[in-house]
């Protein structure tokens, strides 16, 4: 005789009920539905994917019982979870990751068990493969957050790099560094839960979990996630249920030993109208900032857009594109593809007025350049000295201090070595240009300002490129 779902489920139901409380099996088994048996594999769809974990955290023995009973030792069961029209958005982001197939006001998850054992549902961690390590340039202005993720992605939630925040600039490639933190967890360790999102995206998940009234679904989901990596954590400002919930959830990830890994465009303590619980616990771990990157490692960045894309440049152009192009790595991938474009569409050669000509779409005018003169005289009169006195032997602080800042700003606003910007500075040798650079850093790491005053210089200089 050939056993249809239906019979084989009320056989189920029968073994169930004697197993446990009434009001629980009211609870918890009423509301299934069979679905289809498939040779020895029932099919059986629950209202949402909180009863899914119900089930397999607490009510495991009793199925495999029951199924075993009905179709013997290598019986099986599957789900689907049932998802109203007004709810698919937020389970499409809680478990598409199971590779699952959409049908109608289904989401199917395959075999979250197994008899004997259990199958775990594997989220899909919404990461691009291209955001690599390897892809990542390295450089002095990130080698300190590189070097915290390349632990972290060996060991996730074991370092005391928990939470990570990496906060920059829009572009420096905060997005890049955290998902190559998750890729290299997935590769190293494929059971490991890993998720990337943006705070954007987890504030309309938050919405439409109030809205259905599926907070505690929503809150058990996050809370199974191995590492979390959330990007720019700056848009929970005044969002105070979101920033709630997301409390919690950091709580339970914390304490649980899984690892949290946060982007922002600005440090803690500069994040407004967010609970001041959160910005502590953000300060729990490792704060670290990208910088924007110097002339070297502009160049680098850019030689590996052009390996990406196939194609070389000649010395002067990619001079002039990591000259013109400072503050923001996409701007120079986009001069790349740019190029690229131009070129194939009018089958010309790359030369230097096409890249001004691109280079235009992204800094115009371009014709100004920065010398390390005009850098000296910008100082000077900020400082309010005379620009011979940057040039001489004196050790006045202030004179000391005004004199590594236009090293500084002649690094990484000029196409000047180190050798020429020491010779410029009282025949200085190279050695004496790195220790200013490095002096400067440190300052704007420990005191803000210093920090406001460079950043104020900065756009002077950058003014002077836009403005001619």
């Amino acid at each position: 005789m050939v056993k249809d779902h239906i019979l084989v489920w009320n056989n189920c139901l029968n073994v169930i009920r004697k197993s446990i409380d009434s009001k629980l099996f009211k609870t918890w088994f009423e509301p299934i539905t069979p679905v289809q048996l498939a040779k020895d594999a029932l099919t059986i769809q629950v209202p949402n994917s909180f009863f899914y974990e119900m089930l397999e955290e607490h009510y495991v023995d009793i199925l495999k019982k029951a199924i075993k009973s009905e179709l013997g030792s290598n019986g099986s069961l599957e789900y689907q979870i049932k998802v109203e029209n007004h709810k698919k958005i937020t389970h499409n982001n809680t478990v598409s990751a199971t590779k699952t197939s959409v049908q109608g006001d289904d989401i199917k998850m395959i075999n979250p068990f197994v008899i004997p054992g259990i199958k775990k549902v594997k989220v899909d961690a919404q990461l691009n493969p291209s955001y690599t390590f390897n892809a990542f340039v390295n450089g002095e202005c990130n080698r300190f957050p590189l070097s915290a993720g390349l632990a972290i992605a060996k060991k996730p939630g074991g370092t005391s790099f928990n939470p990570l925040m990496i906060y920059g600039d829009v572009g420096l490639g905060k997005t890049h560094l955290s998902q190559a933190i998750g890729n290299a967890v997935v590769s190293n360790d494929s059971k490991h839960q890993v998720l990337y999102l943006t705070t954007e995206k987890f504030t309309s998940q938050v919405i439409q979990a109030i809205k259905n009234n599926s907070i505690d679904d929503f809150m058990h989901f996050y809370q199974m996630i191995d590492v979390l990596i959330i990007d720019d954590i700056q848009f929970l400002s005044n969002r105070p249920k979101t920033q709630e919930i997301f409390f919690n959830i950091f709580n339970h990830l914390h304490q649980s030993g899984k690892q949290i890994i946060l982007t922002s465009d600005r440090s803690p303590k500069d994040l407004t109208d967010v609970d001041e619980r959160l910005i502590s616990r953000f300060k729990w771990g490792l704060v670290a900032d990208l910088k924007t990157p110097d002339f070297e490692t502009r160049l680098r960045i850019l030689d590996k857009k052009l390996e990406k894309e196939e194609m070389t440049l000649p010395t002067e152009i990619k001079e002039y594109i990591c000259t013109h192009i400072r503050n923001n790595i996409r701007e120079i991938e986009g001069v790349v593809i740019s190029l690229v474009a131009q070129s194939t569409l009018n089958r010309t050669e790359i030369d230097m007025k096409l890249a001004k000509s691109i280079i235009k779409q992204f800094v115009s005018p371009v014709d100004k350049e920065v010398s390390v003169d005009n850098i000296k005289i910008l100082v000077a009169k900020h400082f309010n000295i005379p620009v011979d006195e940057l040039q001489s032997k004196t050790r006045l602080r202030d004179i000391v201090v005004a004199r590594q800042l236009s090293m500084y700003l002649a690094k990484n606003y000029t196409n000047s070595s180190l050798k020429s910007i020491g010779a410029s500075f009282g025949g200085r040798d190279h050695s004496t240009v790195l220790h200013s650079l490095k002096m400067v850093r440190d300052l704007m790491d420990t005191d803000q300002t210093f920090k406001d005053k460079v950043n104020y210089l900065v756009k002077k200089v950058q003014s002077t490129l836009v403005n001619g």
